[in-house]
């Protein structure tokens, strides 16, 4: 006659390695591919486990925007392009257009040196009424022919968007007084020295328009946003997963070591989701732990297990009980 702790302990760790089962099996499919109708793929990621490492919790999706984490806030995104790698993102506290000669506090844009993420050259920041005495303005031609090894510490007041500004009226009187410069920083220290000397910023993004056939293919507009260049880490083993004839996988990666792992409909592997030696000897798969979908399937599972526990050993004596969670 078996003992009625042992027979507890056994339905509880079959409802456990139930809820694991689940969790293997389902785990490519619960790599978001989209949030707010912007595509998401591979290296980027919204879900913990998915695409590349290297962008591991950078974007987050809350509800139906998609936002930018870096360390000096989080930022919606306006777009990604993955043919010419960058994210484009808006800064609510930027000065636009619309505010005329109204300000607001701002802070630098900053990111994570750390990361594989850049602030791309394309980007063009515009500072107002920032202090002649502490702030150099002239006009930048004439000031790197006369001082060519300080040309990117100046602010340069004449520049074309100084003159047009994105999404302005011609002529708009409040912003005929305000004074304008341009600059181009060398990193984020440079925009945080700036701003102490300068009401306010803004980035503008040079979007490019047009195409191939045009008459004018390689026009650029000006937009305001500050745009995001990383980098796509093409490996052998995520081209073989991805690979249609070989099963057609979904990058991502073991979130306890970093590992690399080809998520498949029925399990996840290390090479590709066809690879026969895998299916033949019953092959060793890992399970990606990180999403939001996935936890709670674990969380009822386990969570079950352990009020079956509690009604059983209701009448017994509690010596010990830690729990965790552990995501």
């Amino acid at each position: 006659m078996s003992h009625p702790k042992n027979s507890t302990t056994q339905i509880l760790t079959l409802l456990i390695l139930t809820t694991l089962v689940v969790l293997v099996s389902s785990q490519s499919s619960l790599c978001r591919s989209s949030c707010g109708g912007i595509p998401i793929n591979y290296p980027l990621t919204i879900d913990d486990g998915c695409g590349s490492p290297y962008y591991r919790h950078i974007l987050m999706c809350s509800g139906d925007v998609l936002q930018l984490r870096t360390p000096s806030g989080r930022y919606p995104v306006k777009s990604i392009s993955y043919s010419d790698p960058h994210i484009l993102v808006s800064d609510p506290l930027m000065w636009e257009c619309k505010d005329e000669d109204r300000f607001r506090p701002t802070r630098p844009f900053s990111l994570d040196s750390s990361t594989h993420l850049s602030l791309s050259n394309q980007n063009e920041y515009l500072f107002f009424n920032c202090s002649p005495d502490k702030v150099i303005m002239e006009p930048r031609p004439m000031f790197c022919e006369r001082f060519p090894d300080r040309c990117d510490t100046t602010c340069d007041p004449a520049s074309y968007l100084c003159r047009h500004f994105p999404q302005c009226a011609p002529n708009n009187k409040a912003l005929r007084d305000l004074s304008c410069c341009s600059y181009y920083p060398k990193a984020t220290e440079s925009l945080r020295m700036m701003l102490k000397h300068c009401d306010t910023y803004t980035s503008v993004h040079w979007k490019s328009v047009g195409g191939l056939g045009t008459s004018r293919p390689y026009d650029q507009v000006p937009e305001y946003g500050v745009r995001v260049d990383f980098e796509t880490p093409l490996t052998s083993s995520c081209l073989r997963c991805q690979d249609r004839a070989k099963g057609g996988g979904t990058c991502g990666f073991n979130t306890t070591n970093q590992d690399f792992l080809c998520l498949c409909e029925e399990r996840n592997v290390t090479t590709y989701c066809k690879d026969h030696r895998i299916e033949r000897h019953g092959g060793h798969t890992k399970a990606v732990a990180g999403t939001v979908t996935a936890a709670s399937i674990a969380g009822v599972g386990i969570g079950a297990g352990i009020w079956y526990l509690k009604k059983v050993r209701a009448t017994a004596p509690v010596t010990h009980g830690v729990q965790t969670n552990e995501n």
